[in-house]
């Protein structure tokens, strides 16, 4: 299988993220019969679907998954929908912050994840990861690249599995909080992201 992975660079004040840290741990893990390529996607509303849309292009893959980070979870989160809305609690990196914008005004309201989601949560869990379903990816870059895939394999027709996890911040991310903040170890959303791509290769 063909699978295309994709995390984001830092943002937020932040020096690193645990999606691109998740995503490169996994292209060096070697899981059986997936052929992986990762995509690190700029925090930028121009920039970071038109990156994810390149790396598309250049996969051409059986299957994408999207991972981004989300402060204050406390599992592995599989997206269940996209909504086809702007509204950035902050600015992106570029310092652009939009409200009550749509990401394609010709768009439908939402997308529906095609990924197996409960088998692949069913994996993350057996595999000793905290791990959940989750309604809506937001309204910042993650659910914008979630949108913009969903959109785009629409538009070309493409029946392939795809979809957004989002994964807790690393507890380095977090040391020194005033307040008690969730996080998760990487080499824990590593073994459950892993188990759960494998259950996406046996569908």
């Amino acid at each position: 299988m063909n699978l295309l992975l994709t995390g984001f660079e830092p943002f937020g004040g932040q020096t690193i993220n645990s999606s691109e840290q998740a995503a490169r741990a996994l292209s060096g893990a070697g899981l059986p019969d997936i052929n992986m390529r990762i995509a690190i996607l700029p925090v930028d509303r121009e920039r970071g679907p038109a990156a994810l849309l390149c790396a598309l292009d250049a996969a051409l893959p059986d299957a994408v998954v999207c991972l981004g980070e989300a402060a204050r979870r406390t599992a592995i989160s599989i997206e269940r929908v996209a909504i086809n809305l702007l509204d950035f609690r902050i600015p992106d990196n570029a310092g652009r912050q939009y409200v009550d914008e749509p990401i394609a005004p010709d768009g439908p309201a939402a997308y529906f994840t095609t990924l197996p989601a409960r088998a692949m949560l069913d994996a993350a869990r057996a595999a000793g990861a905290p791990a959940a379903r989750s309604l809506s990816a937001g309204a910042f870059l993650c659910n914008q690249v979630f949108y913009t895939l969903m959109h785009e394999l629409s538009r070309r027709g493409a029946r392939i599995p795809a979809g957004f996890i989002h994964i807790p911040q690393l507890p380095e991310q977090v040391a020194g909080a005033e307040a008690a903040t969730a996080s998760m170890a990487l080499d824990t959303a590593v073994r459950g992201l892993a188990a759960a791509l494998s259950a996406l290769r046996a569908e």
